[in-house]
């Protein structure tokens, strides 16, 4: 009988595999590495000292709470050392294919004799929806496990190479390699293109997802915060974002709103929208990375749905 380790995608749906009964050790991976500046050496002090510092900034998070959260994990990650075999479950969104390619380039350095399974939740029936892991019955889990993705040797050199480009500071090289054969990770060049869309469009200088913000404000008329964010958790596409980051998001744009009861822009927030302004000046931020790219050295075309460097 071989033995099991899970890595799960989530402390909500760790205690969910946990009622499922299935076999072996489970282990969370509390991380959220399509946010901040990532480096390639998975797990060094460096890599861990980065990732501290952007969550401490950013998300007020206290060493405490990272040392007991997200650190013993790590490290009981770590001393699991005799599993041969290790399923992961993520899910298709960019929240966790980012941390997906990370787990992996972490197992191709420590755990290279291990049997790597990947069980991935997305396209479930025949509707456009995708679904979370969480929002599946215990019998299609189960039968997912059944059926999960065993990773060749190749799908995780390519993980692990995916992941370097990630972590690279210039996210063209990624955009080329998109195109490209995408072994087994149905929803990775999906995840990756909605990465790409993160960087700061020509037309008015906010990304994607800060236009979908107005967007949203600008068509729903929400009464609230709170309603806005429900929207914007509800049809965010391929992110997988929470509220924390979505308050972030919010935040920074906040001189392009006028209240937010009801949620109403300003002038200056409809002409931007409109791409009759260009805001990129105002709202850049020379620390803020995407991954190992600084995030305002780089545009998005949305026309030919390229990267261009400044």
């Amino acid at each position: 009988m071989k033995s099991l380790l899970h890595i799960t995608n989530g402390d909500s749906f760790t205690s969910r595999l946990e009622s499922l009964e299935v076999k072996g050790d489970i282990i969370t991976w509390r991380e959220m590495l399509c946010e901040g500046k990532t480096l390639c050496a998975v797990g060094s002090e460096s890599f861990w000292k980065t990732r501290f510092e952007f969550l401490n900034k950013n998300y007020k998070i206290t060493k405490s709470w990272f040392v007991e959260k997200t650190l013993k994990e790590y490290r009981s990650l770590c001393n699991h050392k005799q599993q041969d075999h290790i399923v992961l479950w993520f899910e298709y969104d960019l929240f966790c294919q980012i941390n997906m390619l990370a787990v992996l380039s972490w197992l191709k350095t420590h755990r290279r004799h291990a049997e790597i399974s990947l069980v991935c939740s997305g396209k479930e029936d025949g509707s456009e929806k995708l679904y979370g892991l969480n929002e599946l019955s215990d019998e299609k889990l189960l039968q997912l496990y059944e059926n999960r993705t065993i990773l060749s040797q190749d799908d995780i050199e390519y993980a692990d190479y995916i992941w370097q480009l990630y972590c690279s500071d210039n996210p063209i090289r990624l955009e080329n390699q998109i195109a490209n054969n995408d072994f087994q990770f149905e929803y990775l060049s999906d995840a990756l293109k909605t990465h790409l869309k993160r960087f700061p469009t020509i037309k008015n200088g906010l990304n994607d997802l800060e236009n979908h913000v107005l967007q949203v404000a600008a068509e729903m008329k929400p009464k609230s915060k709170a309603e806005l964010m429900g929207e914007l958790i509800t049809n965010q596409g391929y992110y997988g974002f929470g509220d924390t980051q979505y308050e972030r998001i919010v935040t920074t744009l906040k001189p392009l709103f006028n209240s937010f009861s009801p949620v109403k822009l300003t002038k200056k927030g409809m002409e931007v929208l409109k791409q009759e302004t260009n805001y990129y000046s105002q709202i850049r931020d020379n620390q803020m990375y995407l991954g190992g790219s600084l995030k305002y050295n780089f545009l998005y075309n949305t026309e030919t749905n390229r990267i261009l460097k400044l």
